[in-house]
């Protein structure tokens, strides 16, 4: 915790749904939002994130702004930097050099015959640096370090095959990789199965998959595995035969040879399940015709 400048009421982000509702409120639009957004994000009844955030206001931490029939709430300017101090304290070391090495070793097991060990080491190095560099990452990080570095490493083996070997390759990349691009990957790996390399990326990643777009893939038989938002890479957009974009603007990089797709979505972020059930039909639609497009009959999972 912070030392010299810890207060009574900062020991109440020594809970973990405070601790989380106030990195939310950081990282929201114009740095607050809503208790019934909150209460989506969190996955929690909005009485219990709305007793929370009472909590947090009595003690000075948050500020109330009303506006309409709405309440926002946002970190008391002063409180700012002490909040984040505390939030950024609660972080896992970094990872120690021999898990790092002990990664590095058994990817260079796994990718023996196509990539060098210093080769795949300095990949392990690089992806666990682009996932520490995300403050929000508070666990696993050295399991999804090992992910993120074998997920490249395979795009980066994709990019070297001669064109019409190997299966498509699909990137679909949004602003957090937490909602449309999980939904789109999700329905896409479900009809396609092992013909076609779904991958996904945010231009700047949140901290895990919202609870409300597992929900609604569930609802439809759609399961979302391990995923985990991850930064957008180079070597995943050169292995991409289709690059699905949903909002992250100019943040994609532009190679020649690929296809790209503009899919104008609205972002699910704070929507309520009503709302994101009709993104994730639309997403469904455009998924299947994509499917079409590539020459494979998508089974109906319905």
């Amino acid at each position: 915790m912070v030392t010299g400048g810890s207060t009574a009421e900062l020991r109440l982000l020594a809970d973990p749904t405070r601790a989380r509702i106030m990195s939310l409120i950081l990282e929201g639009a114009e740095g607050r939002a809503l208790v019934g957004h909150l209460a989506v994000e969190l996955g929690l009844r909005q009485p219990t994130v709305s007793h929370h955030v009472k909590a947090l206001f009595d003690e000075g931490l948050l500020e109330r702004e009303p506006e309409g029939r709405n309440v926002w709430y946002s970190v008391s300017p002063e409180q700012i930097d002490r909040v984040t101090d505390v939030l950024r304290s609660e972080l896992p070391p970094a990872i120690a050099p021999d898990v790092l090495e002990r990664i590095s070793a058994d990817l260079a097991g796994r990718f023996a015959g196509t990539f060098a060990p210093e080769t795949v080491e300095r990949y392990v190095r690089e992806s666990h640096g682009l996932l520490a560099d995300q403050s929000h990452i508070t666990r696993n990080l050295p399991s999804l370090t090992s992910r993120f570095a074998a997920d490249r490493l395979s795009a980066l083996a994709a990019s070297a095959l001669p064109d019409g070997e190997g299966v498509p390759e699909v990137l679909f990349v949004c602003v957090q990789n937490a909602g449309r691009s999980q939904m789109a990957a999700g329905i896409l790996r479900h009809l396609a199965g092992d013909r076609v390399s779904v991958r996904t990326a945010g231009s700047a990643p949140a901290s895990a998959v919202r609870s409300v777009i597992i929900s609604a893939l569930d609802e439809i038989g759609v399961p979302i595995g391990g995923e985990y938002p991850k930064p957008l890479t180079d070597d995943v957009v050169r292995a991409a035969d289709v690059v699905v974009t949903m909002g992250c603007g100019d943040a994609c990089p532009v190679y020649p040879g690929r296809r790209y797709l503009d899919w104008d979505l609205e972002d699910p972020v704070g929507l309520p399940l009503t709302r994101v059930r009709d993104i994730r039909d639309d997403i469904e639609a455009r998924v299947r015709d994509l499917l079409h497009s590539l020459d494979l009959n998508p089974a109906d999972s319905r």
